[in-house]
């Protein structure tokens, strides 16, 4: 995970407006941002993506 995404997902996380783990409205979120890189990883590396979540 580069740092570009890490302080694309704490961004969507500071806005309060999903839970994190709905990964469709993350993804929307990030799309509406232009975070388009998020929108991308959150397609190939979901995984890894709810990893980080759940540890940070």
């Amino acid at each position: 995970m580069t740092e570009t995404i890490r302080e694309q997902i704490m961004a969507i996380r500071d806005t309060g407006l999903t839970n994190m783990f709905d990964v469709l409205m993350v993804q929307r979120l990030a799309f509406d941002r232009g975070f388009y890189e998020l929108v991308c990883y959150l397609e190939e590396h979901r995984n890894e993506y709810a990893h980080f979540i759940m540890t940070g």
